[in-house]
């Protein structure tokens, strides 16, 4: 049942996601989900105390900040596969070489890649226009079936 405060919007995107999750394993059109999340990096300021018999090693609270990492997040669920791709920011360039990764180096010998992933301004196929000459991009973007999970 949709929430009464959906829209049309969250009723066609989660209609279609649904859709795609009752297909079958196709080997040739594998289902890939895509996310990203940033991790900021952290840098000790003091040495651990070292671990003793019986107990684990003690770490200070301090720390120094040493910047943020963006993770792609890339998961087959049919296919028992995932990866994770680390890049130093998040831009649409970075997710376009996610995908280039997904198509010619994780599943090269694929038709169509279908893939899911939430619709940030990045995700789309106009990134790997960014990223690649027009028939690189063409070529890579002609590789997936593009889903987009539900608006918030």
């Amino acid at each position: 049942m949709i929430p009464p405060d959906a829209n049309a919007a969250f009723v066609a995107a989660m209609e279609d996601i649904l859709d795609v999750y009752k297909r079958p394993r196709d080997a040739g059109r594998p289902l890939v989900c895509l996310d990203e999340t940033s991790k900021q990096l952290i840098e000790e300021t003091r040495t651990p105390i070292a671990a003793k018999n019986g107990q684990t090693a003690r770490y200070d609270y301090e720390y120094e900040r040493n910047g943020v990492a963006n993770l792609f997040m890339m998961f087959a669920p049919l296919e028992g596969w995932r990866h994770v791709k680390v890049t130093d920011r998040h831009a649409a360039i970075d997710y376009a070489h996610a995908l280039k990764d997904l198509a010619d180096m994780h599943f090269p010998d694929a038709e169509t890649i279908v893939l899911v992933q939430d619709n940030r301004n990045t995700h789309k196929p106009a990134s790997l226009y960014e990223a690649f000459p027009a028939p690189e991009a063409r070529r890579l973007a002609m590789r997936f079936e593009w889903h987009y999970t539900n608006p918030h």
